[in-house]
């Protein structure tokens, strides 16, 4: 009998303000889902970061005949420039790996990558397409620059690139994005919290009479504060339940189509996505619930 009252209290209040009910819900649900839009970013650029820091971190390209470096002006590396680069960079305690990609490996690797792109293919020469050698650091952050030090300038080495350094500006775009969507998210959570403390106000404001007989009658406090606060959480759930929603569509209209830019085999997963879902359901029952009890506690008196 308990149980049937508070649910048709629920009812009655969220029928009554029907307006702020919904208004609540939309602000819920795009506040939400903004926050869980930044996590799945927190997620991707995480996976992406770890997938590549046990990876090449520095390139070594070699000279070709036509490379116009001040290193390559005696035209195309040699072996036994190759053999000495190699054997100073395996001295080095900061490498971990070195490989050597050769010209006519380097040329397959071109035009398996920039298949779809043709006619870049066909007109670059392969004279242009240098061997190099790829690294491992034990430190990406640490290591990078004395290494580059110690073998730019060398004979037969064209050019040094830092592929952490490159990929870690992509990586600060992505972080900008990223806080700009938790900072809207946070905004729009106030809102949200402002407008439970409102729905809930007007809801006891509505009931007052209500609510003073039950108390009059020796109602509990929590037995008279439990409509609002179950009218509020069903108000979040509600709108977590809009954001899961819209959360789904992002990975899979928006982060997926994103992920054509990442290096291949970085990926969210279905369990990634659960993990943003449940906490913007927590986060969501949190702040409606919370509010709505503040609200109550110096609301509802007789």
């Amino acid at each position: 009998m308990r149980a049937q009252f508070v649910l048709s209290e629920v009812w009655i209040g969220l029928r009554r303000n029907l307006t702020m009910t919904i208004a609540l819900v939309v602000v819920v649900a795009i506040s939400l889902s903004l926050l869980g839009t930044g996590l799945l970013f927190v997620k991707q650029v995480d996976n992406t970061r770890s997938y590549w820091q046990s990876r090449v971190q520095l390139s070594v390209y070699l000279c070709t005949s036509q490379a116009i470096t001040a290193s390559c002006k005696n035209g195309a590396v040699t072996q036994a420039e190759v053999a000495s680069i190699q054997q100073m960079l395996t001295s080095l305690p900061q490498v971990t790996s070195v490989t050597f990609l050769s010209q006519p490996q380097a040329v397959a690797l071109f035009k398996q990558e920039f298949a779809d792109s043709p006619t870049l293919v066909k007109y670059t020469s392969p004279d242009e397409i240098p061997s190099s050698f790829e690294i491992r650091l034990k430190n990406t952050e640490a290591d990078a620059l004395p290494v580059t030090n110690s073998v730019d300038g060398m004979a037969g080495v064209a050019q040094v690139v830092d592929d952490a350094s490159i990929l870690n500006n992509f990586y600060k775009l992505l972080d900008g994005a990223r806080t700009a969507v938790v900072i809207i998210a946070i905004f729009l959570l106030v809102a949200a919290i402002l407008l439970v403390a409102n729905t809930i106000r007007l809801s006891a404001f509505n009931r007052r009479r209500e609510t003073s007989i039950m108390r009059l009658v020796g109602a509990s406090n929590f037995y008279v504060q439990l409509p609002f606060l179950v009218e509020g959480m069903v108000a979040g759930f509600i709108g977590w339940l809009i954001s899961a929603g819209l959360l789904v569509a992002v990975k899979a209209i928006w982060l997926n189509g994103l992920q054509s830019y990442f290096p291949y085999g970085v990926t969210l997963t279905t369990t990634d996505l659960a993990e943003v879902i449940i906490i913007a359901l927590i986060t969501g029952l949190l702040i409606c619930g919370a509010t709505s009890f503040l609200t109550l506690r110096r609301y509802l008196r007789v």
